[in-house]
């Protein structure tokens, strides 16, 4: 069985990906389960970039097909805070409340519908010896006046969805996974994998 790398630690992650390529005779593996902890340094600028800068080092390193991502949040009155520090926009790495604490601080005389924001999730796939593919899915709201909701992670309390009427974290995951940033940069990826197994005859 041939194999591929998700480059997280998260197996639940990694499980929302098997079900693209298990279909195609891929075996899905996490860092978790490699002998060796490669720790890649974010140095991109977008989050394209970052994805590619992880995808690219891993399957280089272990020879075989690696998927990376890069997320985060995007605030159009912040010219596009957090954008790639995200994950440490409070100074700290992944200290979700000081992250939401400094966002709502920043919006604060922010109002209405100028408090427009989107996730934004960009996927790499990187195949020895072949080029990159990317893919990249976002998701529209707004930034909530308040942290709401006890779900998910990240800024989820604190990004409120129009359409469903609630915030993030407030929704179950079912429902999150519906049409997370996440969700539709996976069905892009998806449907070039199935274009390219169906061309190659089964052969990545």
């Amino acid at each position: 069985m041939k194999t591929i790398l998700i480059a997280t630690k998260n197996r639940g992650k990694a499980k929302e990906f098997d079900e693209i390529f298990k279909p195609m005779g891929y075996q899905v593996l996490t860092l978790l389960d490699m002998p060796e902890d490669l720790d890649v340094e974010e140095t991109g600028e977008t989050f394209e970039e970052n994805a590619k800068l992880k995808a690219e080092t891993i399957s280089h390193y272990f020879g075989i097909p690696v998927l990376a991502d890069d997320s985060g949040l995007i605030v159009d009155a912040l010219g596009g805070r957090p954008g790639v520090f995200s994950a440490r926009y409070a100074g700290v790495e992944k200290n979700d409340l000081a992250n939401m604490e400094k966002v709502l601080l920043e919006m604060k005389e922010i109002s209405g519908n100028d408090r427009t924001a989107r996730f934004h999730c960009s996927l790499a796939l990187a195949l020895p010896d072949q080029n990159t593919i990317t893919t990249f899915g976002t998701v529209e709201g707004y930034i909530a006046e308040e942290p709401v909701g006890t779900n998910g992670f990240g800024y989820d309390p604190i990004f409120y969805v129009p359409t469903h009427d609630k915030t993030m974290a407030q929704l179950t995951s079912e429902e999150k996974n519906n049409f997370s940033h996440r969700h539709n940069a996976t069905q892009k990826l998806k449907r070039i994998m199935m274009n390219l197994f169906n061309k190659e005859e089964g052969h990545l």
